[in-house]
Formats: structure tokens, C-alpha cells, sequence
């Protein structure tokens, strides 16, 4: 191989390897710490919160930030906008959403969350922020796990099962773009509810995925 060919295979190592990373922890923090953190007393909590979850933050926001660099030299430099397909611009368009979601919403409220505990395990009091800011966090964190079965669908079927016939299927794009804009519009104005517990996320993902499968092929 030649040195951009090199490059280029590095880049896709290192997208799979960050993304591994980022939707590992996203999975950790609504499948096993969000349980724990529910039945645990409030002295576990802070402890969670001074000490676990800051390092687990760290590792997250920038597994997300480097997973979307890597697939934007991917999607730019190797494939080329012009050769892109209606699931690899649907599973982009959720990718980058679901990191801007890790930057804009879900990490600076959990500083606020963080900085809660931190003042409550110096002797101060909690932040009568804390509440909503945790439930900021809490919905993006549960839409963006309602993204990852769909987005991680069409990543994988744009290179190995390519759906829609390209951009001749421009109404299933259009649609698709738009049943993602409507979720990601509940993430920033919404509350959460029935579907955002661990079942109702982890159930919705997968209809979303047969539903959104259904539009790029039917449409």
C-alpha cells in the first residue's frame, strides 16, 4: 500500500475502534449505571458522581469526538460526497447528531450534575439545578441510544447491503431525514417517558431500525 492508502485504512481502524469506545459507554451509562444509580443511596451517588463518572465522561465525549473526525475524513476524502448513498447519509446524519448531542446537551449538563456532587461531598449544598439538568442529560443520552441500532444499521448495509438504490430514492431520504429531525426535536424541547426506560429504548430502537429500513426500501 501507498502512503494515502495507509491513511485511509487507519482512519476506518480508528472509526471502528472510537465508535466501539463511544457506543460501549453509551450502552454502560443507560443499561448498567443509570440502574445503579436509581436504587443507590445518596452517599453512593456522590461517590458515582465525584469519582466514577467524571473518568467515564472523559473517555465518552472524546470516543465521540474522534469517531465523528475519523468518519468525516472517511466521508470526505475516501468516499466522496457525490458517491454517497441514501443509508451512509442516514446513518451519518444520526451519528453526527448523536454527537453534537454528547457535546451540546449531554456533557454540559452533566457538569452541572457533577459539579452538584462535588459540592455536596466538599460539605456545601446540591445545585437546585442539579434535577433538571440530569433529566437534559437523561433524554439525549436515551435518544441517542434510540439512534444507535438505526444508525449502525445503515453504516454497516451502505458498505455490505446497500439499501435504497442510492439518491434515485430521494422521498425515502427526505422522510428519513425528517422522522430524525422529529426525534431529535423531542431530545432538545421533550420530556422523558414510557419509551425512554431502558426496555422502551432498547424496543424502540428496533422498531425505529425495521421502520426506517422500510422507508430507504419502499419509498
Amino acid at each position: 500500500m501507498d502512503g494515502m492508502e495507509v491513511i485511509n485504512f487507519l482512519a476506518r481502524w480508528g472509526h471502528i475502534v472510537f465508535g466501539i469506545a463511544w457506543i460501549g459507554l453509551l450502552y454502560y451509562f443507560n443499561f448498567i449505571q443509570g440502574g445503579f444509580a436509581a436504587k443507590a443511596s445518596d452517599e453512593a451517588k456522590v461517590e458515582l458522581f465525584t469519582k466514577l463518572v467524571p473518568n467515564a465522561l472523559w473517555y465518552f465525549r472524546w470516543a465521540a469526538m474522534m469517531t465523528f473526525l475519523t468518519g468525516v475524513y472517511l466521508v470526505w476524502y475516501v468516499h466522496g460526497i457525490g458517491t454517497l448513498g441514501v443509508d451512509i447519509t442516514l446513518g451519518a446524519v444520526m451519528a453526527t447528531i448523536m454527537f453534537l448531542n454528547v457535546w451540546l446537551i449531554i456533557w454540559p449538563n452533566q457538569k452541572v450534575v457533577i459539579a452538584s456532587n462535588e459540592s455536596v461531598a466538599g460539605g456545601g449544598s446540591a445545585d437546585p439545578n442539579q434535577a433538571g439538568a440530569a433529566a437534559k442529560a437523561l433524554l439525549a443520552s436515551r435518544t441517542n441510544t434510540f439512534f444507535s441500532l438505526p444508525m449502525l444499521f445503515f453504516m454497516v448495509s451502505s458498505a455490505h447491503a446497500q439499501q435504497g438504490g442510492g439518491f434515485d430514492n430521494m422521498w425515502g431520504l427526505i422522510v428519513g431525514l425528517v422522522i430524525i429531525a422529529a426525534i431529535e426535536l423531542n431530545a432538545i424541547f421533550g420530556k422523558t417517558g414510557p419509551l425512554t426506560t431502558v426496555k422502551g429504548v432498547i424496543s424502540s430502537s428496533v422498531v425505529l431500525t425495521v421502520v426506517m429500513w422500510a422507508v430507504v426500501m419502499l419509498l
